[in-house]
């Protein structure tokens, strides 16, 4: 405080006339159960004298009408009011403080140093109260009192935790009294707190650090463990609630990347963390920093290290966006409604106090590193400041100045109310009128008009004062993410982009901005990213998943070594930016993919990746290429998923740009599947050739089975497969070094293909693989002889064997032996049959299989009745009773069947149009769920960018057609499935 101000006399002595006084709608009636209630102690009777006097009397009497919290502080001691009263403001308020500290000098225990802190403020809080309601101490000697309550619980806070150290032997000092004063912990104020700026209810933002080097702890204490363990008790004694009341509310958020930091750092962590990533908001928030607690001459001392971050001779393209977006910031809350009086947020909206604190504050980012002069902590002196370099006039410096000390002192007011954190004016017309009256207003239409005039000229100022600054980005939405606290109006955009949990992306971005991951550390990377990020947060809220689509995002940047070209790559391509986006939000798998495939974006830009589907010869050379630079045999399995997983992203990436359709997906899944099994096969022989040698006249053949039999695979198919193997009837083992017998050798041979295939490595898995169809099932070998499966076929297997039969496809192996088998299985499906016992076989296996896996959801497009399970068993039904006569109907693929069972006249052309229609339906829409999400389609909660996904792939156009559509298409194919199966 002014150190002149001890002369002005006590409180009362100093309660003139003022203007702007508490009033009571009661006419002073409102005080008289307090009196009523103190009459009766004779000890207070010169108190109850003083209230019943002029001009306390109407004074008081407003201040209890009009303040809950205050009436409280006031009934709880009457002995307390009395001495504020009687007191000199200025006096007591410095006794108070020097009373603190000697209380703490004395106390050993965390309970009794609480109390003793929530005393203090309690009296300071209802001192500052009367002074300002009483015009006795002006708003910015108001806001400076504030501030020194702080600074006194503060420091004597870390100076009894200190002490505390000391008594318990972790603290080595030979000052046993102020040992905190060269212990090199430093509490910093920042904000309003570090420029006495305070207002009445206000959280003091607070960064810890220590200086390794100062630290004197006794052997075996980490610093960082002690500095955090002692930041957490100075939190707990300044903001833990009690029965007494709190302190402060403290906010340590503003420190270097809050949400990865410790609460306490070392200056050398906190010294690169700014150098390396700090940020412009963090700039912002330091102008006004100043050391509050702790060892202040290093808190100080450190500061001047900063000031070259702070204050900057020049600005380069990121810290010039961060300012624009600041801007946008505060117009993002002119979503409140624009200027009004009834809710309006004085701080926030429009004309507000943070209007001319971020005019102030920008200027000084901008020309402070130059005009040494404008490095002032104080708003209201650095507006003077900016008069005086012809920043601004002066009339609109005093007018602005005038308004910042009118908001500032209705701020006060309002959370004078309840000792609410609030700067919003009430909303109800009985609140509003009881708070105009509180701030001294004959009514609250005086009130109203005065307070819209000063917003209203706050606001006119603000926009010339910016309006010859350009905005950074185009488009309607004010997307903030500078800043360590979430903007509500970039929460509110987001959420109406289609963001379910915005805080969130908030979080995710804000880390991006903080260096945390490799890829975003250097400038040129987040100057990069500032630039793309408002179009890529856009073109993920248009994905199947913005929420999922950001978070694949943030995982992927984990990954990556280096951002900058990434990041120039997007913002060179827009239509890659789209894309990256829509395999973030919508499929996961290739998201993955990508995570671990970076050089994969060089070939999405590719235009040749969309031209055409690599052929086998095409994909041979590609597989024989990776694998050629193995190491070793696990390498070969990674080489193996490397390009497997790629190959699969690119058709993923075709199937989502639609630019292949569902049968053309299924067909480059199922190619890229054979020949990773052909090579695979092929370094599976080498091995067992190496230790075991060749079996006389032997081979084997993979048989494709299921979705790879049928060319109908999907990005998370898996498998099915059989391996048939032969050899000459006069061979006993083969004739390597270790020899095997050759049902044993063949064992190995599919044990270890099958290892191949789906074994995980660091490289991931590259296929599930599933032997059930084998011959005898799971009871039976792992490979099948021959003579074996030509056998089982003829006389023992079923006739759900015989449907899946259709399926196979002879992939691999010698081409003698595949023609054996590929003839064995030709003859097996060309066998005449009983048609109506084939007709109850399917639809007895159809019933079983609904009872265990049946739904009414349509889309679980595989069991639903009318599904996948009735297409391929109407397909594969009709291609055993008409093998015989028509062989030419035979085909793994369901879609090409129907279309030669149609072209054979065996179904009918209208039944044939249909049923091909629902295949190409429903593969088209499982090859996108599949490719997707992992999870059910749920189209109540699914977002808008699958549904507009499926209704594409569907040809509808939306999902309420295509759910139309698909039902009736299901319909139909289960009216044929009892019509054609019969």
């Amino acid at each position: 405080m002014a150190g002149d101000s001890a002369a002005k006399g006590t409180l009362l002595e100093r309660l003139g006339p003022s203007k702007r006084r508490p009033q009571d709608p009661a006419g002073g009636a409102s005080l008289d159960p307090l009196l009523q209630d103190w009459r009766r102690d004779e000890a207070l009777a010169n108190l109850v004298a003083l209230l019943e006097s002029e001009p306390v009397r109407p004074w008081m009497a407003g201040i209890v009408a009009g303040s809950s919290y205050l009436r409280t502080e006031i009934a709880r001691s009457p002995e307390r009011l009395e001495r504020i009263l009687r007191s000199n403001p200025e006096q007591h308020f410095a006794s108070l403080s020097a009373g603190l500290a000697e209380r703490l000098m004395t106390l050993d225990a965390m309970p009794e140093a609480m109390t003793a802190l929530r005393t203090y403020k309690s009296e300071v809080a209802l001192l500052t109260a009367l002074c300002d309601l009483a015009g006795v101490w002006s708003v910015m000697e108001v806001t400076r009192v504030l501030s020194e309550t702080a600074d006194a619980a503060l420091q004597g806070a870390v100076r009894f935790l200190f002490r505390q150290a000391v008594a318990k032997g972790d603290w080595i000092s030979d000052d046993k009294q102020t040992p905190d004063v060269t212990s090199g912990y430093m509490v910093l104020g920042v904000g309003k707190y570090g420029a006495h700026e305070l207002n009445y209810s206000s959280d003091i933002d607070l960064i810890v650090f220590y200086e390794r080097q100062r630290a004197r702890l006794k052997e075996g204490v980490e610093p960082s463990t002690f500095f955090v363990r002692l930041t957490r008790d100075l939190v707990r004694l300044i903001d833990e609630r009690t029965a007494a009341g709190y302190v402060f509310r403290t906010d340590l958020r503003l420190r270097p990347d809050a949400g990865a930091t410790q609460i306490a750092l070392s200056t050398d962590a906190a010294a690169l963390y700014y150098e390396s990533f700090g940020q412009n908001w963090e700039r912002a928030a330091l102008i006004k920093a100043r050391a509050v607690a702790g060892d202040i001459e290093a808190g100080e001392g450190f500061l001047a290290e900063l000031a070259p971050f702070i204050w900057r001779r020049n600005l380069d393209f990121a810290a010039i966006a961060d300012i624009h977006a600041m801007k946008r910031q505060i117009h993002a809350f002119r979503g409140f409604g624009g200027i009004g009086v009834a809710g309006h947020n004085i701080k926030l909206g429009p004309g507000g106090i943070r209007e001319i604190e971020f005019f102030v504050q920008t200027q000084q980012l901008i020309a402070g590193g130059r005009q040494r002069n404008l490095r002032t902590r104080r708003t209201l002196e650095a507006l003077s400041v900016l008069v005086d370099n012809g920043w601004i006039e002066k009339a609109i410096a005093d007018e602005l100045t005038e308004a910042y000390l009118y908001l500032r002192w209705i701020e006060h007011r309002l959370q004078m109310v309840a000792d609410e954190q609030t700067q919003e004016v009430p909303k109800d017309d009985a609140r509003l009128e009881s708070f105009a009256r509180f701030a001294g207003y004959a009514s609250l239409a005086e009130f109203s008009n005065e307070l819209l005039s000063v917003l209203e000229r706050v606001q006119g100022h603000y926009a010339r004062l910016f309006e010859g600054m350009p905005e950074l980005s185009s488009g309607g939405e004010n997307l903030v993410f500078a800043g360590e606290t979430d903007d509500p109006g970039t929460v509110a955009a987001l959420s109406k982009m289609g963001y379910a949990r915005p805080g969130d992306v908030l979080a995710a971005i804000r880390g991006w901005h903080h260096g945390r991951y490799p890829a975003v550390r250097s400038p040129r990377a987040r100057e990069l990213l500032t630039e793309v990020q408002p179009v890529l947060v856009k073109a993920f809220a248009a994905t199947a998943d913005p929420d999922r689509a950001i978070a694949a995002f943030d995982r992927f940047l984990a990954e990556l070594p280096g951002g900058v070209q990434l990041f120039s790559l997007l913002k060179a391509n827009p239509a890659l930016m789209r894309l990256v986006a829509d395999i973030m939000g919508t499929a996961p798998r290739l998201s993955r993919i990508l995570s671990r495939r970076r050089r994969l974006l060089d070939a999405v830009i590719d235009p040749r990746t969309f031209a055409k589907l690599p052929d086998a010869d095409e994909l041979d050379r590609l597989i024989a290429a990776e694998l050629a630079t193995a190491r070793d045999a696990q390498d070969v399995l990674d080489r193996a998923r490397v390009v497997g997983s790629e190959q699969a992203f690119l058709i993923g990436v075709k199937v989502l740009s639609g630019s292949i359709n569902a049968s053309e997906a299924g067909n480059a899944y199922a190619l890229l599947a054979e020949r990773l099994i052909a090579a695979l096969a092929e370094d599976v022989e080498k091995e067992l050739e190496r230790a075991h040698g060749h079996v006389p006249g032997g081979g084997a053949v993979v048989v494709a089975m299921g979705k790879l039999g049928g060319r109908e695979m999907t990005a998370s198919s898996d498998l099915d497969l059989i391996v048939i193997y032969d050899f000459d009837p006069s061979a006993i083992q083969s004739d390597g070094a270790k020899p095997l017998a050759p049902s044993q050798y063949y064992s190995r041979y599919t044990q270890r293909l099958i290892s191949h295939l789906s074994a995980p490595t660091a490289e991931g898995t590259l296929y599930e693989v599933d032997m059930r169809l084998r011959p005898s099932g799971q009871k039976g070998p792992v490979a099948a002889q021959f003579s074996t499966f030509r056998e089982y076929q003829a006389t023992e297997a079923w006739t759900w064997e015989h449907l899946a039969l259709t399926r196979a496809r002879v992939i691999t192996g010698p081409p003698e032996l595949r023609r054996k088998v590929e003839a064995a299985i030709r003859d097996t499906l060309m066998r005449r049959r009983d048609r109506a016992v084939i007709a109850k076989d399917v639809i007895d296996m159809r019933a079983r299989i609904a009872a265990e896996k049946g739904t009414d959801n349509i889309w679980d497009l595989k069991q639903v009745r009318g599904g996948l399970v009735d297409l391929e068993f109407i397909a594969q039904h009709l291609q055993l009773i008409h093998g015989a006569d028509h062989p030419e109907v035979l085909d793994q693929n369901t879609l090409a069947a129907y279309q030669k069972l149609a072209a054979a006249n065996l179904i009918p052309a209208a039944k044939a149009d249909s049923l091909i229609a629902a295949t190409r339906l429903i593969h088209n829409l499982t090859q996108v769920l599949r490719l997707c999400i992992e999870e059910a389609f749920d189209p109540g909660t699914a977002p808008v960018g699958l549904k507009a996904l499926l209704a594409r792939a569907g040809d509808a156009p939306d999902l309420t057609a295509l759910e139309r559509q698909l039902r009736e298409t299901l319909a139909g194919v289960e009216v044929q499935f009892s019509e054609l199966i019969a």
